[in-house]
């Protein structure tokens, strides 16, 4: 069942940096942008730090840099937040080495003095691997949900501990918010379905 954990990774690997829409997620601070954030790394050389733009910069570079982590999968779910020069992550992954990973790729950033590492990362369960298989099944397959998983990491992300599934990302409406949740709640083993998913701005 791991194998097959590993060969979808494969599959949703960012190959592009398409926004991610929610995967990875700037977490509320003042020195953090807006949700929509485009992510794209729009420019290498950090400004000045006490110039009006560099906390934009810099949010753009840690999102960007997280985005284009080679196994971060629809199973994990990353967030940040920004503090001066220091840069706090968070969020669970399935995948142990993307925690380090994550830390490695942030402290290279220009402007980075400091990272703190408070990504969990999900133990390791038989059990948990299959409800994930099968939830993401039910959601990305044979339903209306499909549309979500046209992207490089689809925008629902399957976060699944001790057989608890947690939906975090965006999608376009309530009724799909509402659909995601009814879809995970019918998997065999879930014990509870927690819906973070957040309705896109239009």
């Amino acid at each position: 069942m791991t194998n097959r954990i590993s060969s979808l990774a494969r599959l949703l690997i960012v190959g592009v940096l398409a926004g991610v829409l929610g995967g990875i997620t700037p977490m509320a601070s003042a020195a953090t942008s807006p949700f929509g954030l485009s992510g794209t790394n729009t420019a290498h050389q950090a400004p000045a730090t006490n110039s009006a733009n560099h906390d934009q910069w810099l949010n753009n570079q840690v999102r960007h840099e997280l985005a284009m982590l080679p196994w971060y999968s629809v199973f994990d779910t990353l967030g940040y937040r920004i503090d001066g020069t220091t840069v706090i992550l968070e969020g669970q992954v399935a995948r142990a080495s993307l925690k380090p990973d994550a830390e490695g790729v942030v402290k290279h950033i220009e402007g980075v003095e400091k990272v703190v590492n408070n990504i969990e990362v999900l133990p390791l369960s038989p059990m948990d691997n299959q409800i994930r298989m099968a939830t993401f099944r039910a959601i990305y397959g044979n339903s209306p949900l499909g549309i979500y998983g046209r992207q490089p990491v689809p925008s629902i992300h399957i976060i699944v501990k001790n057989g608890n599934v947690t939906l975090t990302g965006v999608v376009n409406n309530e009724m799909d918010k509402n659909l995601a949740s009814i879809r995970a709640n019918g998997v065999s083993g879930v014990f509870s379905v927690t819906n973070n998913l957040v309705i896109e701005r239009s």
